[in-house]
């Protein structure tokens, strides 16, 4: 088994204000994806490099009301309250050949394997029960595509490519055990932060306007 970095997730309130925050930063136009008709979600992706992704997320108001809580915590209302002022990065996301061995050794909760799907493309998600963020997003959500190739190399090639992705966390050695479990230590830097300051996200990203970063901070109001 060998885990690997799939995907960025930015959480948004609406796809267009998720766009547009995308616009700001990057400076690019991400272009549509889908819709995940399980989880009642719809997104707009492009590639990060070959195998490697960016997603911005939000629900999908057309959609029927899904049976279950929405992945990724966007029916949680605090995170929901975050997005309307802003969207930002919630999560990252890895994925491997065997997802259902990873989620019965891991000694923390991955969620339960579930079949997802979106415009003909197939994979299975770990995704939590009540559809939570993994320690609030800093544990990455863990999949296996059922594809053949990585879909990244189907997406917009709009000159971005991921840098690196750092976690900053009070508890550094306790994540470092649970990534270790996961195999995906090697994917990410890790840095210690006061046990009085709030763990966080930062992606660098290379553009064709220069270096931007994305984080997972929630705004002030």
């Amino acid at each position: 088994m060998s885990t690997r970095f799939d995907h960025l997730v930015i959480g948004a309130h609406t796809l267009s204000q998720g766009v547009a925050y995308v616009h700001e930063l990057l400076g690019v136009d991400i272009p549509k994806g889908g819709e995940h008709v399980t989880m009642g979600t719809h997104n707009h992706v492009m590639q990060l490099g070959d195998d490697t992704f960016l997603e911005v997320i939000a629900i999908n108001p057309d959609a029927t009301p899904p049976v279950r809580p929405r992945w990724f915590g966007l029916d949680d209302p605090a995170v929901q309250s975050s997005l309307r002022v802003q969207p930002r990065l919630l999560t990252w996301v890895v994925n491997n050949s065997s997802l259902s061995d990873t989620c019965m050794r891991s000694e923390f909760e991955l969620g339960d394997v579930t079949p997802l799907s979106r415009n003909g493309l197939n994979w299975l998600f770990a995704v939590p029960a009540d559809g939570r963020l993994l320690a609030g997003g800093m544990v990455p959500n863990i999949m296996q595509w059922q594809t053949s190739t990585h879909p990244a190399s189907g997406m917009s090639d709009l000159g971005c490519r991921l840098v690196s992705l750092t976690i900053h966390h009070p508890y550094k050695d306790w994540l470092s055990s649970v990534l270790d479990g996961m195999q995906a230590t090697h994917l990410v830097n890790l840095k210690s932060l006061t046990d009085a300051e709030a763990a966080y996200l930062s992606a660098e990203i290379e553009t064709p306007s220069g270096m931007a970063v994305l984080n997972s901070t929630v705004p002030v109001r």
